[in-house]
């Protein structure tokens, strides 16, 4: 190419230039690769070539090209930088934390809406016993549908500090036998008489004195007989309700012990119904966690070993071990601490994981209202190597945590977590 050659772009082309193409002969439809531009019909030809640049020869031409039009700089681009493995992590760490947190609040709200039913409940047995057998139904067939809906519903302990704890020991009961019977396998009708059971097991307290229901300290001989009578109240009561025989026995019986140890009647393990043994699991863990003296209270995981090591006899066995199954060898409210030296707290199980719960974990340098919750589900690098007594703990680390003195549970539907 001659030194003087140079090049335009197509908007500068003008009649009088000197055009060189740098084209083979079958690209083009001129006579020649090289002539001077003579009319519009040409110039309109050159740029239908699409060429982004043209060459001409200024020594030849008669005029100079056009001026280049003016193209207005662009915008300087930020640089995009791509974040690195370790913040694609954190950033992936926290959309779970986000979606848990959702999770546990929906839960939480749900608890809510459920104790204050069953307030009301309560005050329609005493005011309106017509009505409490219809709203009894309405409740449970609501958490047995939850119950049923699908595989992976979830057991969560409740943060939630606005429920009455007058209500905590009926709905933690029902949502108990509800999951065991469901671990068993029970059908729909089955667990609708077992919750409704659950639900109702201690209406015959209504008619117990308050000063002797809600004694802190050991009961009086007489005392203790007045108590029991609460089985024989209920089921009178219930006639009255006209429920379902077997909710009736569950009533009735749900203080029944496999070995004849229990009470109204010292029954064992072939006289009592099927339905009032998976009750009186549920009731006797939740009285073991939630007595009236909280120093009495039982971690969750000490509740279920002391129900297995030393009680086992009081239960069923086939219930028992799959109580176990329901509640994992960490129950939602456990405090443990995790392989790695971290403390925390278990607010949700997976029957179908039951050494992979979620955990609120004890973090020094992250603030208690943002503290990290973690499914040990999608962390299998983690794993927990013992349970442990609030008095085990640091202070600081038990101040975090929070465990509640009164421990309640309540289920979230069947749902992909991934």
């Amino acid at each position: 190419m001659p030194a003087a050659s140079v090049y335009i772009s197509p908007e500068q082309l003008c009649i009088g230039l000197y055009i060189q193409l740098e084209l083979a002969w079958w690209e083009h439809n001129f006579a020649f690769s090289n002539f001077k531009i003579k009319d519009e019909g040409q110039i309109k030809a050159l740029r239908a070539l699409g060429l982004e640049r043209l060459r001409y020869d200024p020594a030849r031409s008669d005029v100079p090209p056009l001026s280049a039009p003016f193209q207005p700089a662009a915008p300087e681009q930020p640089a995009v930088s791509t974040p690195s493995p370790a913040e694609q992590a954190s950033q992936q760490r926290a959309e779970k934390l986000k979606a848990l947190r959702k999770r546990l609040a929906e839960v939480d709200r749900s608890f809510v809406q459920a104790s204050q039913q069953v307030k009301t409940l309560n005050q329609t047995l005493r005011s309106r016993p017509e009505d409490a057998s219809k709203q009894a139904g309405e409740i449970v067939g609501a958490m047995v549908e939850t119950l049923l809906g699908g595989s992976g519903v979830v057991l969560h302990s409740i943060n939630s500090k606005t429920a009455e704890d007058s209500y905590f020991h009926s709905l933690n009961v029902t949502v108990l036998a509800l999951l065991l019977g469901r671990q068993l396998g029970l059908d729909s009708e089955a667990c609708h008489i077992l919750g409704m059971g659950a639900l109702l097991h201690d209406i015959g307290k209504l008619e117990v004195p308050s000063k002797v229901l809600l004694k802190s300290e050991p009961l009086t001989r007489p005392e203790q007989q007045l108590l029991q009578l609460h089985c024989e109240f209920g089921l009178r009561m219930g006639h009255k309700l006209m429920l379902d025989d077997e909710v009736l026995r569950i009533i009735n019986e749900h203080h029944e012990y496999c070995d004849g140890s229990g009470y109204p009647r010292q029954l064992r393990e072939a006289a009592i119904g099927r339905l009032s043994r998976l009750v009186c699991i549920a009731n006797q863990f939740d009285n073991l966690c939630n007595p009236l003296n909280p120093r009495d209270a039982l971690s969750p995981h000490e509740a279920i070993a002391l129900m297995f090591k030393q009680y086992s006899a009081r239960f069923d066995a086939v219930a028992l071990k799959a109580f176990i199954r329901v509640m994992g060898i960490y129950p939602p409210g456990s405090l443990v601490q995790l392989d790695d030296q971290r403390y925390g707290l278990v607010l949700g199980m997976n029957p179908n994981q039951p050494l992979k719960p979620t955990l609120i974990v004890y973090a020094a340098d992250v603030p208690k209202h943002e503290a990290l919750i973690v499914d040990l589900e999608q962390e299998p690098h983690l794993s927990i190597v013992k349970s442990l007594r609030p008095a085990q703990l640091p202070r600081e680390v038990l101040e975090y945590l929070n465990p509640r003195q009164q421990l309640s549970y309540f289920v979230e539907p069947g749902q992909s977590r991934r």
